[in-house]
């Protein structure tokens, strides 16, 4: 099986209800526009060279029309392949502002460089000045401001200064100022070879004065752009520019501004929504000057971007396990700056408490962070050099209860048992409104409300892995009469030519065959998504099929290795189920499933215990099928499309299946990929969150294009990374993806509900209002939460997961995640894990090199324990299907290793 996979927007967006587009027509908003930027002029393009970059501006306008790496001199961090398209009015490039201004007594007014385009007067420069000009005649007479811009080398290093003068007769407020950072996301019309290689993914740290922008390459490779403060312009706000006319879609996630100010629009179109920062402004006195500026570093690589900003003289924070903070963990908090802390502010107020633990060996500041108060906390650092730095944290409930509320909520709030003879939707767990507080039984999208696809799959399936962490009986019983009544003969076919295959949606919109009053009038079934009977019934979607089989997969676990906690089937069946599924997939949706799936990972999984089982025929069977796609993988540059022209959906699964068959440059390929997208920067919302911006159209309720906050991609990735991690011990791996997995559960709420994804709009800052498909990124907490221990040689003994203490040459720490069932010790490079049974306390000796495991206590359905450990032990234990079977008591129960 080999396909070429070469996208083209024409081909693939009329999968997506909004985005009906093609190539051709995706620019026409803007071609008809009259070309003003001045490029079709002769000699139109000013070209200059720095230490770093080689720099062309249009000579009309002095915008920004190309910015090369002098090391990739065929890459360009700029929209310069866009440019002749987007010569017009409206259309924004880097070296643009946006300002808000207003009198004492008046109102704001906008105004914006790239409104309407007219040539800009040159200004005569010298020295280090590489190009300057005023603007005034691109601004309406109106302005009070005069603004002149420069481009210069400061330190051999790129810099952009904005000069504000105030030439009004009285003072003025500057209520909003922002620089659009505009750079090459724009992937239409392009294969994935090709966006990888000239196309950038961007992340904001919008942490004021320690703020900074990462561009960087969809590969992963090569230089990375960060753009940092220079002076007067601390990071405060990420406004989208949804003025300009570059259409946004699954193509294009659209362009955003770095605001140093921002407070007319917290007064407008902001109102009443909690920014990430404080929203201030600016009073500029009568004929007062001000600069604003910003400067363009380069760093190495993805991994080195700290090391640059330390390197730059910018305050460095790095915060372990990160910056979701459960109750009851004890988080710490690096600081490495070049002037001491003068103060520290928290909103709300004891949200957090913080206490400074003196230095590390190499001279980082360090402080221990515990939380307080459920909710977003915002710390403000006051250096004593005059610079702020602020650090978004979101404190949620201590593991074990986020994950018990959970459960709790998607079996009652979401458990759907009402008549339903139509659909036969009854019993699950169905998809939720939160802003209604209702089960969504009808939608325009007919997979939100018919249990499948991942908008509408997400609640059972959620509802279902959670019992992989933490196993309730009550809630299995529930689970069990949905696998007989609902999932296996309603969702999933049970017999005929389509045996094992997964519909697409048991909901569909079919009102001429069905009773009047069947369908909500107030509803639009008007669209592509209002699938009829026949479509609906499709098993040719692939993508549904990792549900179903997760869903097998663990009710197969927890019956295997518990006693009485599935009652309805037996351990075998459940797993021959999982098998015939996974199976059914590659058969029943032959195009999906040549693309790596959300979940993907649970047919290795799936295989792993086939083979412990020793099943060999299945086993042998479901390898040799998946070793064909993952030739085929192999084949391709980057093979970890969808039917999207890029996505971040198949990342995880090709990773695992080119890991696991040895094709390790492959693997490489795809973690590169993975880590262009998935930063670690000091904010809750962005650490470890693996970009999505499209599906909000598919299972949100607000429903646009828009950069989604721990989408089920952020934990979904965290697979393949922590999977790597274990390989490498490199702790840069160990930040992003212990973000991601902890983002997986940022969302859910105080009483439980499992949000789809958070809004990053500055107009909402808040979770979507439907669990959508949030099951996706539950299963990736689920089968990957763990606590690591590691050393680090310059932030000295560190656990995720667990609270560390260290006692002379004794390492202990208190497991605290809500599985409590695996454990990784780095310096060791041993990894246990339980398939019943949980981790209390592991005691690590250093100067006899022993581990010490303490295992809790045993319960009514766990009466042993099952100890995995990848290295050959000796332990006077029984070991049964590669598993030391250990027998638990009333009391803890300790083993040493």
């Amino acid at each position: 099986m080999k396909i070429n996979i070469k996208y083209s927007v024409s081909a693939l967006l009329f999968l997506c209800s909004t985005l009906t587009i093609n190539a051709q027509g995706y620019w026409d908003n803007i071609k008809q526009k009259k070309a003003t930027l001045g490029i079709t002029e002769s000699d139109s393009i000013l070209s200059f060279e720095t230490p770093d970059f080689q720099l062309k501006l249009v000579k009309a306008s002095q915008t920004v029309a190309e910015l090369r790496p002098n090391q990739d001199l065929n890459f360009d961090f700029t929209p310069s392949d866009r440019l002749k398209i987007r010569d017009k009015d409206g259309l924004y490039h880097l070296g643009d502002i946006n300002l808000r201004i207003k009198s004492v007594d008046g109102d704001w007014k906008s105004y914006s460089t790239a409104k309407k385009r007219v040539k800009v007067t040159p200004i005569k420069v010298s020295g280090n000045i590489l190009s300057g000009a005023d603007l005034a005649n691109t601004l309406p007479k109106d302005i009070p401001v005069t603004i002149k811009r420069f481009y210069e080398v400061i330190e051999n290093q790129l810099v952009l200064r904005f000069e504000i003068s105030n030439k009004s007769a009285s003072n003025i407020e500057i209520g909003a100022l922002g620089i659009p950072m505009i750079f090459n996301n724009i992937l239409e019309g392009k294969s994935l070879t090709e966006t990888h290689a000239q196309n950038v993914f961007f992340d904001p740290y919008i942490g004021l004065g320690a703020g900074y922008l990462e561009v960087k390459k969809l590969s992963g490779k090569g230089p990375v752009l960060l753009v940092m403060p220079k002076e007067n312009m601390d990071f405060e706000a990420y406004r989208p520019l949804l003025d300009d006319p570059t259409r946004r879609s699954i193509v294009f996630e659209g362009f955003h501004e770095w605001m140093a100010y921002s407070k007319a629009y917290a007064e407008k179109e902001w109102k009443g929504v909690e920014q990430w920062n404080k929203p201030t402004s600016l009073m500029l006195k009568s004929n007062e000057t001000k600069e604003f500026s910003l400067k363009f570093v380069l760093s190495k690589g993805v991994k080195n971007i700290q090391e640059t900003i330390v390197e730059n003289g910018q305050p460095s924070a790095i915060s372990i396990p990160g910056y979701v903070l459960p109750k009851g963990v004890d988080s710490h908090l690096f600081l490495n700056y070049k002037s001491d802390v003068a103060s520290f502010e928290i909103e709300p107020k004891k949200a957090i408490k913080i206490k400074k633990n003196g230095l590390t060996e190499k001279g980082v500041k360090k402080y221990t962070v515990c939380g307080n108060k459920w909710g977003r906390a915002r710390l403000t650092i006051n250096y004593k050099d005059g610079v702020k730095q602020t650090i978004n944290y979101k404190i949620i409930k201590s593991e074990s209860e986020v994950i018990k509320d959970f459960g709790h909520f998607l079996t009652t709030e979401q458990w759907f048992n009402e008549p339903d003879p139509i659909f036969k939707r009854n019993p699950s767990v169905i998809s939720y409104d939160y802003e209604t507080k209702k089960q969504l039984t009808q939608d325009s999208r007919a997979w939100v409300a018919g249990l499948s696809d991942e908008g509408g799959a997400g609640g059972w399936l959620a509802a279902i892995m959670k019992q992989l962490v933490q196993p309730d009986k009550e809630e299995i019983k529930k689970l069990e009469q949905f696998v007989d009544h609902t999932l296996w003969g309603n969702i999933q076919y049970s017999e005929g030519k389509h045996k094992y295959g997964v519909k697409k949606s048991v909901f569909y919109y079919e009102p001429d065959s069905l009773p009047k009053g069947t369908y909500r009038d107030d509803v639009n079934y008007k669209t592509w998504a209002a699938w009829d009977h026949k479509h609906a019934n499709d098993p040719g979607r692939s993508y549904n099929y990792p549900h179903v089989a997760a869903a097998y997969w663990v009710m197969y676990r927890l019956a295997r290795y518990h006693k009485g906690l599935v009652d309805n089937r037996t351990w075998d069946w459940y797993l021959k189920q999982a098998y015939h599924t996974s199976v059914a997939m590659l058969e029943q949706a032959p195009y999906y499933s040549q693309f790596g799936q959300m979940e993907g990972s649970v047919f290795l999984y799936l295989l792993k215990d086939l083979k412990t089982e020793n099943y060999t025929e299945m086993a042998l069977d479901l390898e040799a099928r998946m070793k064909k796609r993952a030739n085929h993988w192999k084949e391709l540059d980057y093979p970890f499309g969808s039917e999207m022209p890029w996505d971040s959906t198949g990342q995880e699964e090709v990773y695992m299946w080119s890991d696991y068959f040895g094709y390790n440059k492959k693997a490489n390929v795809t973690l590169d990929a993975i880590l262009a997208y998935m930063p670690t920067i000091p904010h809750w919302a962005y650490n470890g969150n693996a970009r999505r911006y499209w599906d909000f159209l598919y299972g949100g309720k607000l429903s646009r294009v828009e950069r989604q906050i721990h989408h089920y991609g952020s934990s979904l990735n965290a697979i393949p990374v922590l999977h790597q991690y274990r390989k490498t011990n490199d702790l840069y791996l160990l930040k992003v993806g212990y973000g991601g997995l902890l983002g997986g559960i940022s969302n859910i709420t105080q009483d439980g509900f499992g949000s789809a994804a958070f809004h990053s709009y500055p107009t909402e800052l808040r979770i979507d209002y439907l669990s959508g498909d949030y099951g996706s990124g539950f299963y990736g907490y689920a089968v990957n939460s763990a606590t690591y221990i590691t050393k680090d040689e310059n932030l000295g003994w560190l656990a995720f997961g667990g609270n560390l203490s260290v006692k002379k040459e004794v390492i202990e720490v208190e497991v605290t995640t809500a599985a409590k069932s695996k454990v990784y010790i780095a310096p060791k490079n041993l990894w246990l894990t339980l398939d019943s049974g949980t981790f209390k306390k592991i005691i690590y000796n250093l100067k006899t090199q022993e581990v010490k495991i303490i295992l809790n206590k045993k319960d009514e359905f766990t009466p042993d324990a099952y100890l995995r450990v990848n290295k050959e032990v000796k332990l006077p234990y029984t070991k049964i299907r590669g598993a030391f079977k250990i027998p638990l008591s009333k009391k803890e129960t300790i083993i040493k290793i």
